[in-house]
């Protein structure tokens, strides 16, 4: 008699015999979307940065480098959100995640506060009000996202065995 458990599409990726916990899907619905969001932040902030420096970057190195900055972190993001079901990429998404709120915050404020500081845009200046406020946003919907498909840190019951005859 076979004990054998149902398969979902989640368990068609892990090997015969694997012990590791299965992962279930994780990119459906608003996950895609919001990886999505983040792969073009990150091109949009990855050729602002790189047009800036290249073109300009002694007018306003501050703000370049906050535009490449951005751009890192948005990379860092999108990768970590795909792979956030793997062991590691789920902190490290969160740590991204809060490292971009907390620069659009504090870039924010300080480019409304102190101009000067910003002779030139970046990403994540006014709270990213030339990116639709999207960068202000984002990470709140990434965070949130994080929350509630924390990756399962379960091993499943492995399968009786049956006795050789």
């Amino acid at each position: 008699m076979s004990t054998a458990r149902p398969t979902t599409p989640s368990d068609s990726s892990q090997p015969e015999g694997s012990s590791a916990a299965p992962t279930r899907p994780r990119m459906r619905g608003i996950g895609r979307v919001l990886v999505i969001v983040y792969a073009v932040m990150a091109l949009g902030a990855t050729g602002r940065s790189f047009v800036q420096i290249a073109r300009a970057f002694d007018q306003a190195p501050l703000a370049y480098t906050l535009s490449a900055v951005s751009a890192v972190v948005y990379i860092v993001a999108t990768l970590a959100l795909i792979w956030s079901g793997r062991p590691g990429w789920y902190r490290v998404a969160w740590v991204a995640i809060v490292f971009e709120l907390a620069g659009v915050l504090i870039v924010g404020t300080l480019s409304l506060t102190h101009p000067a500081l910003f002779q030139h845009q970046t990403v994540w200046s006014q709270f990213g009000l030339g990116y639709v406020l999207i960068p202000l946003f984002l990470p709140m919907a990434g965070l949130w996202w994080l929350g509630v498909h924390r990756p399962s840190g379960r091993v499943p019951p492995a399968a009786p065995q049956e006795a050789p005859a």
